[in-house]
């Protein structure tokens, strides 16, 4: 399973795709309720505080993004060789 390292009888998480995770979760989640709350029902008008915090929040997803797939990849270079002969 991607993710997952076995030590001594027990499976590990690694930690930087576990943050990655939370991450994307999070960010995922405001720019949901962004969308559905903010932008398509009516109500005042959006601040530019709350414009900034969905450019941030996308950064972090695109930043959560990052941080899986390259532990994943940490994981596949630490397992041997790949299918490339790398």
């Amino acid at each position: 399973m991607i993710g997952l390292a076995e030590h001594s009888g027990c499976i590990v998480i690694s930690r930087q795709k576990v943050v990655g995770w939370i991450m994307i979760a999070v960010s995922a989640a405001y720019l949901a309720y962004f969308l559905r709350a903010r932008v398509m029902l009516p109500g005042p008008l959006i601040a530019n505080k709350e414009w900034l915090y969905v450019i941030s929040s996308i950064g972090c997803l695109m930043l959560g993004t990052v941080n899986v797939r390259l532990a994943a990849r940490r994981e596949r270079r630490q397992k041997g060789p790949g299918r490339n002969g790398q």
